[in-house]
């Protein structure tokens, strides 16, 4: 795991003392809210329906088990005991009084943690995929790559006041886990024909009001150039980009109106000029990143683990727990285990101070004191032996959290929305929690299979409601909340933007559309093996349509 050097810890502990300044400022009514806002949106502070709201970075979802029981003590002393967990692998606290954030920051910065970028038209947290080091198919670790470009795009002064917004994900195998194709810059790792590492480069996704997938514009990009090649895209949409329309100034509308081709060519013409200048990463920088994810001192154990065949065949709901909720490890012996943050009838991607603690004291002692946040809200331990797995879980249903429904229907991604968000139509919490509750029979949602649930409260789209198999998206009309139903979106290798099925929902049937969807997916699949996508990409929106919509 990456750990400050001088100057990290210098420049967080500058940046918190300049803050808490500011904040005395504001309180003693020497700055008004608008000369305000710019500073504390610089710090990860939001101003939300009703209170402040402090987004803290985890660079590409990686925690330490120090830093995850300094988030619960952050928790129960200075918001209301939980912090919510985020589709861009941060942390949100809902509820922070404005005298106490240069505090919260101080402890941060104690764990070397902090909020900066976490706001603003800047480059935000790269995303990665949370099974990096650990997955048995990746061609190599994207953390070491996602630190690379957190090092290069942190206060980077060319970069600071983009059009609008940028994000970056980056994904270390073939199958895509970190939805590389809804970002503004999507990284694929891949092999050459010497089995050297690159990358595949996508460009110009995102989600929102326009809802586009990004393209390739280089098939392969050598590792050594790929914060030249970075630099050259972000020139290209700073200078190019819109700045006189927030609704066009993503730099998905520039690819777009601009055309791939060209754009790829204006980019690959910027990049002739830096390609082998500074930004070129030279001999020995990867390796001395590397370095830092070294994999830790794995035991080498036999992979069949016969007491955990032992434990399953005793145990129902342990193994249910197993079969949903832990996956193959790239070493023999050895699972990662998707801890779910979705309890049914929950709210989707909370977690209390005590829940955050115990899971730091079980990666201690089961794991090697490291923990992920996924992308879907949940948080992940990437190295447990399969022999502790039923101790694991004994752990997890004393902290509720041992709920087995990773990738099932009920693991649902849902933004705060109306609850808590200024910008929001609707609620997403309730919603969730009543689709969580329709399906929360663990033998029905089993038998479902692996299909994808994402609420969003307004257009922004903070829950990729887009690229879910089932999207819901919240719209207020005339007062009155309704939810648009979209179906066949894809987050993976084959992202795919839902289509509107037609007419939105009140609140009080939302829940029953859901259903209708889910039983006309089961009626028409081809055995339980046939996930939710293929079914729909077979049989076309047109079956479950004509359900939806045969009573109205």
């Amino acid at each position: 795991m990456y750990r400050y050097d001088e100057f990290d810890h210098t420049f967080v502990t500058q940046r918190v003392a300049q803050f808490r300044e500011q904040v005395a400022r504001r309180i003693a009514g020497e700055l008004t809210e608008d000369e305000f806002k710019p500073l504390r949106l610089m710090n990860g502070l939001y101003l939300q329906l009703h209170a402040y709201m402090l987004r803290v970075a985890i660079p590409y979802g990686t925690l330490s088990s120090r830093q995850l029981r300094q988030l619960g003590y952050i928790a129960r002393r200075y918001d209301r005991g939980y912090g919510h967990f985020t589709t861009r692998q941060n942390i949100q606290f809902n509820w922070p009084t404005l005298k106490d954030v240069p505090d919260i920051l101080a402890d941060l910065a104690a764990v070397e943690m902090h909020a900066i970028q976490t706001s603003g038209n800047c480059i935000r947290n790269t995303t990665a995929d949370a099974t990096a080091g650990v997955a048995a198919d990746e061609v190599a670790d994207s953390r070491i790559y996602c630190e690379i470009i957190r090092q290069w795009s942190t206060l980077h002064p060319e970069f600071s006041f983009l059009p609008r917004k940028f994000k970056i994900a980056v994904t270390g195998s073939g199958r895509d886990r970190a939805v590389t194709a809804a970002h503004d810059i999507g990284l694929r790792l891949k092999l050459d024909a010497d089995g050297n590492p690159g990358f595949e480069v996508l460009v110009g996704g995102g989600q929102g009001r326009t809802p586009i997938l990004a393209v390739t514009i280089r098939e392969f990009l050598p590792e050594r150039h790929l914060l030249s090649y970075l630099e050259a895209i972000l020139r290209v949409y700073n200078q190019l980009g819109r700045r006189d329309n927030i609704y066009k100034a993503r730099i998905k509308i520039l690819v777009r109106e601009t055309g791939r081709d060209e754009f790829a060519r204006l980019v690959e013409e910027e990049w002739a000029h830096i390609r082998d200048g500074e930004l070129r990463l030279p001999d020995g920088e990867i390796e001395r990143i590397q370095a830092y994810f070294a994999p830790p001192a794995y035991q080498a154990l036999d992979d069949a683990c016969p007491e955990l065949a032992v434990q399953r065949a005793g145990n129902r709901a342990f193994d249910a727990w197993v079969g949903s909720n832990v996956e193959a490890h790239k070493r023999p012996g050895y699972a990662v285990v998707t801890i779910s943050l979705k309890p049914h009838g929950g709210i989707p991607g909370d977690a209390s101070a005590e829940q955050m603690e115990a899971v730091a004291d079980l990666a201690d002692r089961y794991g090697f004191g490291e923990i992920r946040v996924t992308y879907k809200q949940n948080l992940l331990l990437p190295d447990i032996r399969k022999g502790d797995l039923f101790a694991l879980w004994q752990g997890l249903v004393a902290a509720g959290l041992a709920t087995a429904n990773a990738h099932r229907v009920t693991d649902i991604i849902a933004c705060p929305g109306l609850d808590y968000c200024n910008l929001a139509n609707a609620r997403a919490i309730p919603v969730a929690q009543a689709i969580s509750e329709r399906f929360a029979d663990p033998e029905r949602e089993r038998a479902i299979g692996n299909v994808t649930v994402n609420i969003s409260g307004c257009i922004n789209a903070c829950a990729h409601h887009h690229v879910a198999n089932i999207g819901i998206l919240g719209v207020d009309k005339k007062g009155k909340e309704f939810y648009q139903v979209t179906l066949g979106g894809a987050a993976d290798e084959n992202a795919a933007i839902g289509d509107i099925v037609g007419p939105a929902f009140d609140e009080d049937r939302i829940a029953d559309a859901v259903e209708t969807v889910v039983d006309v997916y089961l009626a028409e699949r081809r055995g339980a093996d046939e996930p939710f996508i293929d079914t729909y990409r077979r049989i076309g929106l047109k079956p479950f349509k004509e359900k939806l919509y045969a009573a109205h």
